[in-house]
């Protein structure tokens, strides 16, 4: 069934986490909502609050490490209007250390992190192209950028930080721009485990940033907003770090390289 509305179509994977529901909240001013994710429970929640702020989204319960579900995700986010807009936000960790991964989770990590937002580009490659404007944006991790656990996470978000790289360099030509966001700590329902069994884990967290606020899912949808925005129409193949100066570095290590006091906190 066709459900077009005169705004172009934003597709929103992981749409039923914290920040993939952000994400949809903030672009609905501007675009209509394919809000994709696996938990079809979850999914059907956030679409009902879209709707309720006024948002025009759908709902399309996809796995999107399978291929046949990718195509029919795809044809559903094509059959809303012009697809200009691709979030690949959904991504989750198994293996927290090298030590403990074994290979069933290290492929989960890489299908899911980097293969699946690969292919989800693939599956939407030609609707971003006929537009003449399309954007990508991927939601990567400072794990991408550093060594913070969970390594087979981290190297599959690296390797998307390098696939937005790629997807500029080559698809310039048709006038599509792709960039990535790279979260730090952002209090979501993945941290639920560790705060329940570690209470002060975000206090802890907190420490290793210069900005002493963490970020909140709000803050990556807005980063999304603008990445997708006209404001931003000549930025394309780079990597958003918006994770409170971790990325930077972290007061302590210049304060013991230095042993100057201007490091301290206040």
């Amino acid at each position: 069934m066709t459900d077009q509305t005169s705004k172009p179509v934003a597709v929103v994977t992981g749409a039923a986490g914290d920040i993939g529901a952000a994400i949809a909240a903030e672009l609905a001013a501007s675009h209509s909502i394919a809000a994709v994710d696996i938990d079809e429970a979850a999914l059907s929640a956030t679409v009902s609050r879209l709707r309720a702020g006024g948002a025009h989204a759908t709902a399309i319960t996809c796995d999107l490490t399978k291929t046949d579900d990718l195509a029919r995700m795809a044809d559903a986010a094509k059959r809303l209007g012009p697809v200009t807009a691709l979030i690949n936000n959904a991504g989750g960790a198994e293996a927290l250390t090298l030590h403990s991964m074994t290979a069933r989770t290290l492929a989960r990590d890489l299908s899911l992190n980097l293969e699946a937002a690969l292919n989800c580009f693939k599956a939407l490659e030609r609707a971003l192209i006929e537009g003449g404007s399309g954007t990508v944006v991927n939601i990567a991790s400072v794990n991408g950028l550093g060594t913070f656990g969970h390594p087979a996470y981290s190297a599959a978000k690296a390797g998307l930080i390098h696939a937005t790289k790629a997807i500029a360099v080559e698809y310039g030509k048709y006038g599509l721009r792709a960039n990535a966001i790279a979260p730090g700590t952002v209090k979501t329902q993945a941290w639920k485990a560790r705060e329940e069994a570690n209470p002060g884990v975000f206090d802890e967290a907190l420490a290793w940033y210069p900005f002493k606020t963490l970020p909140e899912p709000e803050d990556i949808a807005a980063a999304a907003a603008f990445l997708l925005s006209p404001a931003a129409r000549c930025i394309t193949g780079v990597c958003l770090p918006v994770d409170s100066g971790l990325s930077a570095g972290s007061p302590g290590l210049p304060r013991t390289f230095t042993q100057s006091p201007d490091f301290d906190g206040l």
